[in-house]
C-alpha cells in the first residue's frame, strides 16, 4: 500500500511539475494537447501502480499461503512419524523388527506426502509470480502506449500551429 501511495504522490508532484513548466510561445492547440497528454500520462502512471500494488499483493498471499501449507505438511510428517516410532518403541521385542520395517515405511510415505504438498505449494506460488508479472507488464504498455499516444497528438497540434 505503500508503493502505491509513494506511487501516486510522485505522479502528482510531476504532474504539477509539468503543467508549471510550459513553455509560454506555444499555441492554445499545442496547450491543449499537452494539458491533455500530461493528465492521461498521470492517470495511466496512477493505473500501473495500482496493478503493481496489486500484483505484489497477489504474490505475497500466495507465499504466505504455500509457507502455511509446507508447515502444515511437515507438522503431518513429523507427527505420522513420531506416532510409527512410538508403536515401535512399545512393541515386543518379537515384534519391534516388524514395527520397525512398517516405522520405516510410514516414514517413507510422510516425507513423500510432505515433498508433494511442498510441490503443489511452489507450482501455485510460481502460478501467481506469472501471472503478476503478465499483469505488470500489460500495465506498463497500456501506460507507454497512453504516453505515446499523447506526444503524437502534441505533435500533431504543433504541426497545426506552424
Amino acid at each position: 500500500m505503500s508503493k502505491l501511495l509513494a506511487a501516486l504522490i510522485a505522479s502528482l508532484f510531476a504532474s504539477m511539475a509539468m503543467a508549471q513548466a510550459s513553455a509560454p510561445a506555444m499555441s492554445k492547440d499545442v496547450q491543449k494537447a499537452e494539458s491533455k497528454a500530461e493528465k492521461a500520462d498521470a492517470k495511466a502512471a496512477n493505473s500501473e501502480a495500482k496493478t503493481d500494488a496489486k500484483a505484489d499483493e497477489k504474490v505475497n498471499k500466495a507465499e504466505a499461503k504455500a509457507s502455511k501449507k509446507k508447515t502444515e505438511a511437515h507438522n503431518d510428517a513429523m507427527k505420522d512419524k513420531s506416532k510409527a516410532q512410538a508403536k515401535v518403541d512399545k512393541a515386543d521385542p518379537e515384534d519391534k523388527a516388524k514395527q520397525q520395517a512398517k516405522a520405516e515405511k510410514t516414514a517413507a510415505d510422510a516425507n513423500a506426502d510432505e515433498a508433494k504438498a511442498d510441490v503443489k505449494a511452489d507450482t501455485k506460488v510460481a502460478k501467481t509470480k506469472a501471472e503478476a508479472h503478465k499483469d505488470k507488464t500489460k500495465a506498463a504498455i497500456k501506460t507507454e502506449k497512453t504516453k505515446a499516444e499523447g506526444q503524437a497528438d502534441v505533435d500533431k497540434a504543433a504541426a497545426k500551429g506552424n
